[in-house]
This record gives C-alpha cells, structure tokens and sequence, in this order.
C-alpha cells in the first residue's frame, strides 16, 4: 500500500494526500476528514521515515552522555532530568535518543557522524561536563542546535541551577538562627560546582561581617565516608576553633557528619546546625531531618527541552543564560534554641 494508492481511491493528487497527513492548513477539514477514513479503511500507514525527510527533520532529539562517567548517568537525578526532557519534547512529537559520546574502538560511529553529520538528531542536549571547548566549537561551526545543562564559557545556550544563590541561601539561613562561625563541609576546589556554592557562602558572611573560612580546610569528596573523616577531624578541633554550623555539599556528606557528631556527642542542631544541598535521598530521614536546598533536576531537564525546542524554532534567537532558583527546606537540623556560641535561634510558626 503506497500513498498512490490512497490518492488514487480518493480521486485527488498524491500531493494532496501528503498533505493531509501532515496536517497541512491548505486542505478543508472536510477533505481531511474523508481522506483519513480512507487510510483507515485501506490499513494505510504512512513512512514516518519518508515524512521526515519530506520535512528535513528527523523528530529525533539527542541526549549526550558519557558512559566513562558511570557515577553520573547511575545517579537519581540524571534520570530526573531525562525525565523534565522527555516531558518537554512530547508536546511537540519529539522522541529523545540517549547516545554515548564514547566510542574508542569504533571511531567511524563517532556521534558527530552518526548524529550531527547524517542529521539523525534534530538537536542535542549534553551536561557542561560532556560539552568540553573544542565540542562546542565543533558543533557550532556546524551551525547546529544543542543546548547544555549547566553553565559553559563557550558562547552557547544553556539552563543551570544558581549554585551560587544556594549557597549564599543556606549560610544566610544559618547566620539568622544565630550560628556564627560557619563551614563550607567538602567538595572538591577545582569542581565548578564548588566554586559557585562556595562563593555565594562567602558573599553571605561577608555581607554580615564575619570572614569567610579558608576553602581548602574541609575539602574532601562530598559522600558519606568522606564526611565522615572530615566530620572526626573538624569536631576534634578545639572548643573555641570549631565550627558551630556548616553548609554540606551534599546530603551525603551531612549524613557522614551526623554521624561523626553521634559518636563525639555533639548535639545537632543545639552544639552544631547543618544544612545540606539536595533533598534526596537522605535529608528528610536522618536524625535529626536535614535542612536542605532542594534542586529541583526534572524541572531542569523541563528547562533545556524547552530551550532547544525554541531553538529549533528560531535558529537566529540570542544566547539564552537561564538560572533556576533552588528551594529551601527548613528542618530540625538547624532548629535549635541556642546555638553554640550562645545566641538565641528563634524559630517561626511559618518555619514548620
């Protein structure tokens, strides 16, 4: 069964037909109609193959990843945001195809080619970690649409959570319960994400007076074992040297804290606040729960679906530099009547 087929029991032109199929307005509702009843009559499916290069789209969006990175695409949240862009891209009939950027023993099924160049792919979505310089310079010299997750130097469009606002969120919210000598607790100093949560941590304490700790004092991966080391280490420290609140790169590293403060009897949140970035998995159901900013990753992946897709509509459209807002969630874990250095910390009806 052909389109030929169709158009000739309905006593039109093949184009006409091919038309209605692609919905085009030029073809009378009524005309559509019968033609339609046709096709289903005559079990008629048409080639979405043909259709698409008809149209010179594949409906096809890529999504970039690197398997060498196995802790990354393993991760919750990377399916999450697999999750924000498929949400985005079925609105416009778009399917989402996952491709690993690696390939080192079959270098001719580099994606370049088998995406970009053969046009499999309408566009491409990667993380700024994938998205390295001369990537980004490759594929705009080829004039072709992709957008990042996360903030890249290149000239490139791209969505991110503000890193920095949360950072500088948590230790404000720390400072107004009365805790004063905070820490930055893990990260790595050369990791982007370091430095944007860490300088809005240091602009909170600048703004209320009090000198920023030195960065490279409680540095560590930012998992459960890593703050655990560096939580004995930090509560090992003198009475008078040692921290009465941190901020955590991670719910992970907070829970290896918690733990260290059980061990050296330190009371969380009365001898010590903590308050963590991410709300899963853990921060809800430690003991006591985390105060937490929530990084809301299936909206992000919503973000760079619908950033690509007005791309694709509007290839001269300027660079886009999209931050989300991150979200604060207070809990038991800086709610104390008193913190270390003696200062009330009040806590309001609206906190609970």
């Amino acid at each position: 069964m052909t389109i030929q087929d169709i158009a000739d029991a309905a006593q039109v032109a093949k184009s006409t037909v091919s038309k209605v199929i692609n919905d085009s307005p030029k073809v009378s509702d009524q005309t559509k109609s019968r033609i339609w009843g046709i096709i289903r009559e005559m079990n008629y499916t048409p080639s979405s193959l043909a259709t698409q290069l008809a149209k010179q789209t594949s409906r096809n969006i890529g999504l970039l990843i690197d398997l060498s990175r196995e802790h990354e695409f393993l991760d919750h949240f990377f399916f999450n945001i697999i999750g924000g862009i498929e949400s985005a891209l079925v609105e416009r009939k778009y399917e989402l195809t996952i491709s690993n950027i690696q390939q080192p023993d079959r270098p001719e099924q580099h994606f370049m080619k088998r995406l970009v160049l053969n046009r499999r792919v309408d566009g491409l979505i990667a993380n700024n970690s994938v998205l390295t310089e001369p990537l980004c310079e490759e594929l705009l010299a080829h004039r072709f649409p992709f957008i990042s997750i996360g903030e890249v130097q290149s000239p490139v469009s791209w969505v991110d959570f503000d890193n920095e606002a949360g950072g500088h969120m948590l230790a404000a919210h720390l400072l107004e319960r009365g805790y004063r000598r905070l820490a930055f607790f893990a990260g790595e100093r050369d990791e982007k994400l370091f430095v944007r949560r860490f300088g809005g941590f240091a602009r909170a304490l600048a703004e209320a007076g009090l000198p920023a700790p030195d960065e490279a004092a409680l540095r560590g991966l930012a998992d459960t074992d890593s703050g655990y080391a560096l939580g004995l280490r930090m509560l090992d420290l003198p009475a008078g040297e040692r921290p009465d609140a941190v901020v955590c790169m991670s719910n992970y590293a907070a829970f290896g804290l918690l733990k260290a403060a059980r061990e050296r009897g330190v009371d969380v949140p009365g001898g010590l606040g903590i308050a963590a970035f991410d709300d899963y998995p853990m921060s809800p159901y430690t003991t006591p729960p985390l105060t937490c900013l929530k990084i809301d990753t299936f909206t992000l992946g919503v973000s760079a679906g619908e950033l690509l897709l007005e791309q694709l509509r509007d290839p001269d459209m300027p660079l886009q530099k999209r931050m989300l807002e991150p979200q604060l969630i207070v809990r038991e874990s800086t709610r104390s009547e008193t913190a270390a250095g003696g200062q009330a910390v009040g806590s309001s009806a609206a906190d609970f």
